[in-house]
């Protein structure tokens, strides 16, 4: 069953970051959308870069970033089939978002895993 999405674009203030984040807001979505700033790749080329993703979870959350506009999706009709996925104009309009993510998680990648309390970022009192 699909989840509910859009529901509330129609909110007060925090809405237009509430309308931002539910088109990412899968748990692999960014990470396309990233992977597929290098260019157009095909489905087994995410497969490989995204690999704890299942197949099954991969097209959907390619068929969803697609129908919210943010990739555009190539069938050739050759035996085998051939797919490829690009980022759409909306979809390169999210650049330097990804690149900001990018930025920050390298930044923070210690934090990732550790018990509360060992920050890195805390001063010692």
């Amino acid at each position: 069953m699909a989840k509910p999405r859009h529901a509330r674009l129609d909110c007060a203030p925090g809405c237009a970051v509430e309308a931002a984040i539910s088109l990412i807001d899968g748990k692999w979505k960014a990470i396309i959308l990233f992977h597929l700033l290098g260019g157009t790749l095909r489905f087994n080329e995410i497969r490989r870069q995204v690999q704890n993703c299942t197949p099954r979870m991969l097209t959907n959350q390619l068929r969803e970033l697609e129908e919210d506009g943010l990739i555009t999706r190539k069938v050739y009709a050759q035996v085998p089939p051939k797919v490829e996925y690009a980022l759409s104009p909306l979809g390169h309009s999210m650049t330097p978002v990804l690149q900001a993510l990018k930025i920050w998680g390298d930044a923070n990648l210690g934090l990732f895993g550790k018990p509360k309390g060992q920050d890195p970022h805390e001063q010692a009192a």
